[in-house]
């Protein structure tokens, strides 16, 4: 219903639309440039339930729409359109796109070198029922893996449903019962991935930066000494950054500052604990399939399993808990400014405790890590009741 809407939109007022069909997020960042088209739409539930369906906008370098662009593109559904509307004669065409998985997937295969082949692994892939049901399994068959797919039958309704990186346990399941090497699991949108290991146990966001930033500094591929990820990056992470000569740059949660910190100072690589990995030589925004892609070269040379390859570190204790919300702002409450400076208080300099409204949903964050994990549960639950009976 969203693409029939914009479609009608855009060429009512003139412009020609070239409709992909179902496909990851990165793969309409990647074509939107190689198109040399002036926009780029991504209709996605993202991670989310299929209910909070909505759009990503792409200009015509690949990258998300700055907010102030967006602002005005919101401002002007409140503004009387109807003479922008092109006359019958100069009505846009619409069609369809045939060969777009076959360039998205020769695109992901050419982030790695020509002599890297995944022979010999065995690999199960969990496509959320989302945009990478096709591509992803297709990609990793044809740099030579043993693909067992799980999430690939979407319906409209069912993305992110049970499986996908926000619902591990079926690829983990999956994992064990056919003693595969590795779990990748993307979600709805594919833009994000997280993995599981051969015995099991889900790697996120940070182990992946950790290994592939350290494959890159080995190799003198860092454009920058150091990463950017988010300021919900465990402290571990920062510290075996450190450990090795690398700096960790932190950024307000959110891709889009991620990826905007990294084009300011030079970096190109950078991510999110969630599994947003990006990686600029190769994209514009995150990809989860060619984050996937990099670690697996990782392991073929190091011939280790992923639980070797992917354990860079221990993370700290960090708790994180979601309050869902109907209306109103909860975190304005009095009684929830007083149990965030408390909690701040008592963790003092040893932790740290970041609340945030989601970007994507009626949902408020609350996460907290410290050396302590006993006194990091109680800070969050203490939170989290306060928010919850302000929510109310």
């Amino acid at each position: 219903m969203i693409e029939t809407a914009l479609v009608a939109g855009f060429t009512s007022v003139g412009m020609d639309v070239l409709l992909l069909g179902p496909v990851p997020t990165p793969a309409v960042a990647m074509l939107t440039r190689s198109m040399r088209a002036d926009l780029g739409v991504m209709i996605s539930a993202s991670h989310n339930p299929y209910e909070d369906n909505g759009i990503k906008l792409f200009g015509p370098d690949g990258f998300k729409l700055n907010d102030a662009i967006e602002r005005e593109i919101e401002a002007l559904i409140d503004v009387e359109l109807h003479k922008r509307l092109a006359g019958s004669h100069d009505l846009g065409r619409a069609k369809r796109i045939e060969s777009v998985h076959a360039r998205y997937v020769e695109f992901a295969k050419r982030t790695l070198g020509r002599s890297v082949t995944l022979d010999g692994l065995r690999v199960v892939v969990d496509c959320a029922n989302g945009a990478a049901y096709r591509v992803a399994p297709e990609t990793l068959w044809e740099l030579g893996a043993e693909v067992i797919a799980i999430g690939t039958e979407p319906d409209g309704f069912n993305i992110n449903r049970d499986v996908g990186s926000t619902a591990p346990a079926a690829l983990v399941a999956k994992v064990r019962e056919r003693r595969a090497d590795i779990g990748i699991a993307l979600d709805g949108d594919a833009d994000r991935v997280l993995i599981v290991d051969e015995k099991g146990h889900v790697v996120d966001g940070d182990q992946l930066m950790a290994v592939v930033a350290r494959s890159w500094k080995e190799d003198e591929r860092l454009a920058q000494p150091g990463i950017v990820a988010t300021i919900m990056s465990n402290l571990g992470l920062e510290r075996f950054l450190g450990g090795i000569g690398l700096g960790l740059a932190r950024t307000a949660v959110g891709d889009r500052y991620v990826l905007e910190h990294m084009r300011e100072h030079g970096y190109n690589l950078g991510g999110e604990q969630s599994g947003h990995i990006i990686m600029s030589d190769y994209t514009t925004t995150g990809d989860g399939l060619v984050a996937a892609l990099q670690l697996l070269s990782v392991v073929q040379r190091q011939n280790r399993p992923v639980s070797e390859v992917c354990h860079c570190f221990d993370p700290l204790p960090q708790i994180l808990k979601n309050v869902r919300y109907r209306s109103g702002e909860p975190l304005r409450h009095d009684s929830v400014v007083t149990a965030i400076e408390q909690a701040r208080e008592r963790l003092g300099e040893s932790g740290r405790l970041v609340i945030r409204p989601s970007g994507t949903e009626p949902v408020i964050r609350v996460m907290a890590e410290g050396d302590d994990r006993g006194l990091v549960t109680e800070v969050v639950d203490e939170v989290v009741d306060a928010v919850t009976r302000a929510a109310a």
